[in-house]
This record gives C-alpha cells, sequence and structure tokens, in this order.
C-alpha cells in the first residue's frame, strides 16, 4: 500500500495555519467549531499526475470536525486546545499484480489533540505572536484496515512551534498576516515516525465592507506545506514526503460576537516523494463565538 501525502498523519496541519480572525486582539476567549473536507482520488509522483494504476491506494476521503477553545489571560499570554474527530474512508487494492481485489474501509475515531501556549507581548496591540506546545498522541493508530500512514492519529508526540504577523497595508483598508507553524515529532511508537512538518501562509483581507450588521471580509491567501520523509519499520519512507502550494480564496461574516469563515485551497504546485494520492482541493468552514 503507497502513502497518502494528505491524509491526516500527514499533512493535515495546514488547516491549522492561515485563518486570520483566529489571531488575539484583546483578553478573552473564543470557542469554535471547524469542518474541513478533502477527497483524495488523484496519484501523483515528483511534480505531475502519475497513473491510478501505479498506486495500490485508489481514494482517501476524510470529514474533519475539529473543536477548538482559545483564551488570553491578559494582553501577554493565552493558551488554545484543539481536539478533531475525524472520519475516513479508504479503498485500496490488497490484490496480487494482475489479480486486482478492491476493498473500502471506514473508520471514525478521535484524531490528535494540540496544546499551545500563546505569547502577544512582543508589541503593544499584539499583532505579534509566538506558539508553543505539543500535539499529543490521542488520536485512534492501531485500526486494523489502515497502515500508519493513514491512520487517523500518528501516535507520536509533537513539539509546535510557530509565530505569527499581522498588520495594515499601508493606510488602506487592507491588512495582511504571515503565519508558520512547524510540528516535529519527537517521541513515537509502533515503529512509526512521521516526518517534520511546516505550514506557512501569506494572507490579505479586506476590512472596508459589510452588510446591515454584518462586517463583510474577503480573504486571501497562499499557503505552503513542507514534509520530510517518514521513517521506521513501519513507515514507508519511498511514498512519503512533499511540498505543495496552496491559493486561498475565503470569506468571514461577523455579526457581533459570532463569526462564520469559508474557504478553498486550489493547489497549484505539488511535489511528492514516489506515489501519493493527492486531493484536488481542499475545504474549510469555521463557526466561532467571542466572548
Amino acid at each position: 500500500m503507497q502513502s497518502n501525502s494528505w491524509a491526516c498523519a500527514c499533512g493535515c496541519g495546514v488547516f491549522d495555519v492561515g485563518t486570520a480572525s483566529m489571531f488575539p486582539s484583546g483578553q478573552g476567549g473564543t470557542f469554535w467549531e471547524e469542518y474541513d473536507f478533502m477527497d483524495q482520488t488523484h496519484n501523483w509522483s515528483g511534480t505531475s499526475k502519475a497513473s491510478n494504476d501505479d498506486n495500490s491506494d485508489k481514494q482517501i476521503r476524510t470529514s474533519f470536525i475539529n473543536t477548538g477553545f482559545q483564551y488570553m489571560f491578559n494582553r501577554d499570554w493565552g493558551i488554545s486546545v484543539e481536539l478533531p474527530y475525524d472520519h475516513r474512508y479508504f479503498k485500496t487494492d490488497n490484490g496480487a499484480p494482475g489479480a486486482p481485489d478492491i476493498q473500502s474501509f471506514e473508520h471514525s475515531a478521535v484524531g490528535d489533540m494540540r496544546v499551545k501556549g500563546i505569547y502577544t507581548g512582543l508589541s503593544p496591540d499584539m499583532s505579534t505572536g509566538l506558539e508553543f506546545g505539543f500535539k499529543l498522541p490521542t488520536g485512534d493508530w492501531t485500526y486494523p484496515n489502515f497502515d500508519r500512514d493513514t491512520e487517523i492519529g500518528s501516535g507520536s508526540t509533537d513539539a509546535l512551534i510557530g509565530a505569527y504577523h499581522r498588520g495594515p497595508i499601508m493606510s488602506s483598508n487592507f491588512d495582511y498576516f504571515v503565519q508558520d507553524l512547524l510540528d516535529q515529532p519527537f517521541l513515537t511508537q509502533g515503529g512509526y515516525r512521521p516526518g517534520t512538518e511546516d505550514d506557512a501562509a501569506l494572507g490579505a483581507y479586506y476590512n472596508g465592507w459589510s452588510l446591515g450588521g454584518v462586517k463583510v471580509t474577503p480573504v486571501a491567501e497562499v499557503e505552503n506545506s513542507y514534509r520530510s520523509r517518514d521513517r521506521g519499520w513501519a513507515a514507508n519512507p519511498s511514498d512519503s514526503g512533499y511540498e505543495r502550494i496552496l491559493l486561498t480564496p475565503g470569506i468571514e461574516l461577523d455579526y457581533k460576537r459570532v463569526m462564520v469563515y469559508f474557504d478553498v485551497g486550489f493547489p497549484v504546485y505539488v511535489f511528492t516523494e514516489g506515489d501519493q494520492l493527492v486531493a484536488s482541493a481542499l475545504y474549510k468552514v469555521t463557526v466561532s463565538y467571542m466572548f
């Protein structure tokens, strides 16, 4: 079975990068529910599409439901906690060459929790922040019909280190933001060490529109993800590791303390090591409440 570059253990960190609305701007809290979706159906090798016959995996379709909580105790320090719950459909060919045996499996489970501290004391307006914490092995990584790179959980404990900055573009109603998050596994189990992952985003948004009492904010982002090869006896190093660039248009609607955000990420550059399944688009919807 070939590895997949966009399964939860391999690359969904990009869902946690690039939403400017989640950057803290003052003391208080935010609670959110996020739904993400991707359907991996295209076999890819290097920088181009490859024959599906070269990959025994045929489809990986995943729905991610992420419950998050962020609270700033003061203007300098805060905490963020995220717990995903994922549903995955997996179709693969377990037959011998020339004798296909297509099988499909579905599995739902809690994913890997993320706990991060937030420091925003670098600037008076909290426009620059640092993030640091851990991804914990709370997700299921033992489902018998999935390989380790397809499991909902990675089984690893990872260090998370990130930074962001936001600010105005000259004197216009446009603002920009940059963000980067490094995910470095350091404790592993079951013979599988997922690759180091770095997810970054550069975006801009327009603040000048409103409809009645609803603030309407269009958003445009460029997102980059890099992932090194997986390691260990349960891994498949020859078919893991990738880099991708996404163009991601989105829109945010704000009404009092409620925010609704939606975007779609379209890949404009994909490089994979070996044969890996990729998706044609990544979808995100977030509903949050500030208190």
